[in-house]
């Protein structure tokens, strides 16, 4: 799942491997782009991550969430939305988290309590961009036996 899919850019680097990908446009996005979505031949959709998403009956392997956060910081709780990422994705599934290094240390703070596995990379064009690479693993666990 791409959680702020834009263009499709994701879907399309993932296109030779045997998966498929949902393409999300966030409703706050500063460009709708759903339509170019579907002129790529991809699958879309509108969502307001403030909201639940439906996902029955399927859960998710990987989910990108490119600069998502950013979007929301200022409208909703970013623990609702990382609570609703944790619920759509499946036991040792990965996230990953590019944005800020102010979000991604606020984001890294929750996702340790909720048991992810997690660390922060430089971007792709070297430590000195602003933008960082959160890489989180959410973990398989169970509560103690009574």
């Amino acid at each position: 799942m791409d959680m702020n899919a834009y263009l499709g850019g994701f879907a399309a680097a993932m296109m030779k491997y045997p998966s498929w990908v949902m393409n999300v446009v966030p409703v706050d996005a500063e460009k709708q782009t759903l339509g170019v979505i579907f002129e790529r031949g991809f699958i879309g959709t509108y969502q307001d991550w403030c909201e639940g998403f439906s996902t029955y009956p399927r859960t998710y392997d990987l989910i990108h969430a490119g600069g998502l956060f950013s979007i929301y910081e200022n409208r909703c709780d970013v623990t609702l939305i990382l609570l609703e990422m944790d619920r759509i994705l499946r036991p040792e599934g990965t996230v990953v988290f590019r944005d800020t290094v102010e979000m991604l240390t606020k984001i890294q703070s929750i996702t340790n309590g909720m048991r992810w596995k997690s660390r922060i990379l430089d971007h792709e064009r070297g430590p000195f961009n602003p933008e960082k690479i959160l890489l989180a693993v959410k973990s398989y666990w169970t509560g103690p036996s009574s």
